[in-house]
C-alpha cells in the first residue's frame, strides 16, 4: 500500500488528532522547565554573539553604495543561494554535497521551528493546533528525507577532507615560514571537523531517537501502524527490535538520548556566531551586498579623508569586514591565484583569513585597542606583509571564483594605496610611476613619439582632435611604443583602412589610460591620467572608441564614467568581427593552423568577452583547441596590477611560463593566439625561456586576420618578418 492510500485508510481507524507526537511525553515538569531554561540560555548566548558581530561590522568604515537597491540585491542573493550556482562551479562534487547539506539543514530547521510555533505559540496562546493528521505524516516523511540528505552530504565532505584531500584544503601558507607564530592553521582543520561531526551527530541521534520512540510506543497502533512515514526511524526501530530491544529499554534509551541530542543541538545554536557555522548568515550577507564590478571599477578616494587606503582594520568598510567572515576557506581562490602558483608569498585566502583573525582579535572586544594595535600592515601576527600585497596581479581570478562574493582584489588595492602613500614599493615600480607622471607613458618616451608608428603606413591617420571621425582609436602605451607591438598596431590600422572605417587617434594628446596605475594603488596619479584623457577626449569629435588594449578598455568603460567620461567603447576583436559580418572585411584564405587562445584577464574575466576572439579564429579558418584553463578560468599572464613593471624573483616560474607549458601540452599546436599587447610581450618571452621556441609561435589575432586576407606570398613574408 502506498503512502497516499495509507493516509486515506488510517483516517478510518484513527482520529486525526491521534496522529501526532507529544513532545515531552514521559518527562517530569521539572525536566521540562530545565530544558526551557537551557534553551533560553542558548538563545541568549546566540543573540549576544550576534550583537558582538554586528558591533564589529559597525566599527568599520561606511559603504553607502552597497545599501542601494536592497530589494533587487535580496532577490539576487536568494536566487544564488537556492541555485548553488557559485558553489558548484569548478567543483561539482562539493557543490552537490553542499546542496544536500544546505537543503537538509534548512528543512530540519524549518521543521523544528514549525514544532515550536505550534507547541509554544499557536497552541498555548490561541488554542490552535495543526501538527497532526496528514500534515504530521508528510512532515515526518520530508524531515526523514532531509536528514538523509544532510548526512549523505556531510559524509562526502568528510571523505573529501579525510581521504580525497584536494591541495586547496591543506591550509598551507605561502606567506609564512614554519615556526612563525601564525603559520600553523591546524585550528581551522579542527574547527572544520568539529562542524562536520556536530551536524552528523545531531542528525544521527535524531534518527536513533526517533527509532527508540517508535519501539517504546510500539503498543500504540496510531504510532506503530504509521511508522513507515518515518522510514529511516522505522528501519532502525525494526533493527532494534530484531536485536532484542523491548519497549522498556527503548524508553530508557529515548530518555538519555533525548537530553544528549537536545544539548548538542542547543550548544550548536549558541555557538553559531562564534564559529564557522556563522557563514550561513555572513555568506548570504556577502552575496547580497556584492558589487558586480568589484574589481573592474575600484572606488574613488575621499579627498577629505585623513589618510588613503586601508592602514588600520577600522579602515575596512563594514562590507569588507563582512566579507572576511563570509570566507568558508574553500581554497578556490588559493587554487586559482597565478601569484601563488608561481611561488609568490600570496594566497588570497590567507590574506582574508589573516585580516579576519586580526578583526576578531581587535574589534570583538568591548573597547578598541590603541591605534598602533589596529595597523594591519607589517610582520606581526595577523598582519599582511608588504611582499604579499605586491605579489598580486589583480587578475580577479579570486573574485571570479569565490562562491560567497569576497572582494579580495579591492581589499588588496586599498592596502596597496597605503603602501604607495608611504613609499613602500619596489624602486623600479616607483621609478615607473614617476616616469608615467612625467611623460604620460610607462616607456619614458616623449609624447611626440606616441604616433611614430604611423610613419610606416602608406596612408595618413587622422588626428581626432582636429577633425571629426566615426571611430576614435585609443592605442595605449605598449601598442604605441613597444617595437614588436607596433607591427600589430600598424596591422590593425591597415584593417581599419581596408574596411573603410573613418578613424583617428589622439596623437600626443593620449596618455596612459591608468588602469594598472590604479591597481598598483597610485590613486592620485590615476585620477590625473583619467582627467587628462577625458579632457582630451572631450575636445575630439567621434561616435565611439576602439582599443587594442584590454587594460585601457576596462578602465575607460568601467571607471572613467565616475570622472565624467562616459563613452561607447569596444575592443578591437568586437569591431573586427562586426566588420567581417558586415562584409567590409573578408578573410579570403583558411589558415588551417592548430591554435589555442589565451583569454586576457581584462577582456575576459573583467568584461565577459570570450566569444568574439574565438569567432575571429573560426573566421580565419584555424582549428581552435582551448587550454584546460580558459574563459573565466583563464590563467593570468602575470602582467596585471603593475607587475609588468616589477621584476619577478629569479629561479621561479613566472605565470607566463606556467601558461606556456600548459599550452605546450596540446598536441600539434602551431599558434598561441593573444588579443592584448601585454600578453604578446609576456608570452613571446615565455616561449623562449620555456624552450618552446620553434615548436609553435605566439601571434596576435590581428596578425592572423591580416594573413588570412593577404595573398599567400605576402602573408608568408609578413610571418617571416615577425
Amino acid at each position: 500500500m502506498d503512502n497516499a492510500a495509507s493516509t486515506a485508510t488510517t483516517s478510518l481507524y484513527f482520529a486525526p488528532e491521534q496522529i501526532t507526537r507529544v513532545l515531552f511525553e514521559g518527562f517530569a515538569s521539572s525536566a521540562i522547565y530545565l530544558f526551557y531554561i537551557i534553551g533560553i540560555a542558548a538563545i541568549v548566548v546566540f543573540c549576544h554573539g550576534c550583537y558582538v558581530q554586528v558591533r564589529k561590522y559597525r566599527r568599520g568604515a561606511g559603504d553607502t553604495a552597497s545599501q542601494a537597491q536592497i530589494k533587487d540585491r535580496l532577490v539576487a542573493m536568494v536566487g544564488t543561494v537556492l541555485s548553488h550556482r557559485t558553489i558548484k562551479r569548478r567543483d561539482t562534487g562539493a557543490g552537490h554535497a553542499h546542496r544536500l547539506i544546505f537543503f537538509g539543514f534548512v528543512l530540519l530547521f524549518i521543521g523544528t521551528a514549525t514544532i515550536t510555533l505550534e507547541y509554544d505559540i499557536t497552541a498555548r496562546l490561541f488554542g490552535f493546533k495543526f501538527w497532526y493528521g496528514d500534515f504530521y505524516l508528510w512532515f515526518s516523511l520530508v524531515l526523514d528525507l532531509a536528514g538523509v540528505g544532510l548526512i549523505a552530504g556531510m559524509l562526502y565532505m568528510m571523505a573529501r577532507r579525510g581521504w580525497i584531500k584536494p591541495p586547496k584544503l591543506d591550509y598551507a601558507r605561502p606567506d609564512r615560514e614554519p615556526g612563525d607564530p601564525d603559520f600553523d592553521r591546524s585550528g581551522y582543520r579542527r574547527e572544520d571537523w568539529a562542524f562536520l561531526w556536530a551536524l552528523i551527530i545531531i542528525a544521527a541521534t535524531g534518527f536513533v531517537l526517533e527509532a527508540a520512540r517508535l519501539v517504546w510506543l510500539q503498543d500504540r497502533p496510531e504510532v506503530w501502524t504509521l511508522r513507515w512515514w518515518s522510514p529511516v526511524g522505522a528501519l532502525l526501530a525494526e533493527g532494534m527490535r530484531a536485536a532484542g530491544l523491548g519497549a522498556e529499554g527503548a524508553g530508557s534509551l529515548r530518555g538519555g538520548l533525548w537530553w544528549f541530542h537536545g544539548a548538542i543541538a542547543l550548544v550548536f545554536i549558541a555557538l553559531i556566531p562564534r564559529t564557522k557555522v556563522k557563514h550561513i548568515f555572513t555568506a548570504s550577507g556577502s552575496l547580497m551586498f556584492r558589487d558586480p564590478l568589484a574589481a573592474q571599477r575600484l572606488p574613488k578616494t575621499d579627498p577629505d579623508a585623513p589618510s588613503v587606503g586601508y592602514a588600520k582594520i577600522t579602515d575596512l568598510t563594514w562590507k569588507h569586514l563582512l566579507n572576511l567572515d563570509a570566507c568558508t576557506k574553500c581554497g578556490r581562490c588559493h587554487e586559482a591565484c597565478p601569484a601563488r602558483a608561481a611561488g609568490a608569498p600570496l594566497s588570497p585566502r590567507d590574506v582574508i583569513l589573516s585580516l579576519r583573525e586580526f578583526a576578531n582579535d581587535a574589534l570583538e572586544k568591548q573597547s578598541l585597542p590603541e591605534e598602533a594595535k589596529l595597523d594591519i600592515h607589517g610582520k606581526d601576527v595577523g598582519q599582511v606583509f608588504m611582499e604579499t600585497l605586491w605579489s598580486c596581479r589583480t587578475c580577479m581570478a579570486c573574485v571570479e571564483i569565490c562562491p560567497v562574493a569576497v572582494e579580495h582584489v579591492p581589499i588588496i588595492v586599498q592596502m596597496r594605496r597605503k603602501l604607495v602613500e608611504e613609499g613602500q614599493m619596489e624602486p623600479l615600480l616607483q621609478k615607473t610611476l614617476q616616469t608615467i607622471h612625467k611623460t604620460g607613458n610607462s616607456f619614458g618616451e616623449s609624447k611626440r613619439k606616441r604616433a611614430a608608428w604611423t610613419k610606416g603606413l602608406d596612408f595618413p591617420v587622422k588626428d581626432a582632435r582636429k577633425e571629426p571621425v566615426d571611430v576614435l582609436w585609443f592605442v595605449g602605451d605598449y601598442a604605441s611604443f613597444d617595437p614588436r607591438n607596433q607591427k600589430v598596431t600598424q596591422g590593425f590600422a591597415r584593417l581599419l583602412n581596408q574596411a573603410g572605417v573613418n578613424f583617428g587617434i589622439l596623437y600626443e594628446g593620449e596618455s596612459n589610460a591608468g588602469n594598472d596605475v590604479r591597481r598598483v594603488g597610485e590613486e592620485g596619479l590615476y585620477e590625473l591620467l583619467a582627467e587628462n584623457n577625458i579632457a582630451t577626449l572631450s575636445s575630439a569629435g567621434f561616435k565611439r572608441i576602439v582599443t587594442t588594449d584590454p587594460h585601457s578598455f576596462n578602465t575607460i568603460k568601467n571607471e572613467y564614467p565616475d570622472f565624467g567620461g562616459k563613452y561607447e567603447i569596444v575592443h578591437y576583436t568586437q569591431m573586427v568581427l562586426e566588420l567581417i559580418r558586415e562584409g567590409r572585411l573578408t578573410p579570403d584564405r583558411k589558415l588551417g593552423y592548430r591554435t589555442t587562445y589565451h583569454d586576457p584577464c581584462h577582456l575576459g574575466r573583467f568584461n565577459k568577452e570570450y566569444d568574439a576572439p574565438r569567432a575571429l579564429i573560426e573566421a580565419v579558418g584555424c582549428e581552435l583547441v582551448d587550454m584546460a584553463r580558459s574563459r573565466d578560468n583563464s590563467f593570468c599572464c602575470g602582467a596585471g596590477g603593475g607587475r609588468i613593471w616589477i621584476p619577478d624573483p629569479v629561479g621561479k616560474d613566472k605565470p607566463a611560463q606556467i601558461r606556456m607549458k600548459e599550452a605546450a601540452q596540446i598536441d600539434g599546436l602551431e599558434v598561441f593566439a593573444v588579443a592584448c599587447p601585454k600578453d604578446l610581450t609576456m608570452f613571446e618571452d615565455a616561449l623562449k625561456t620555456t624552450g618552446n621556441e620553434g615548436r609553435f609561435v605566439v601571434r596576435e589575432l590581428i596578425e592572423l586576420i591580416e594573413e588570412s586576407m593577404a595573398p599567400r606570398q605576402i602573408a608568408e613574408e609578413a610571418v617571416e618578418a615577425v
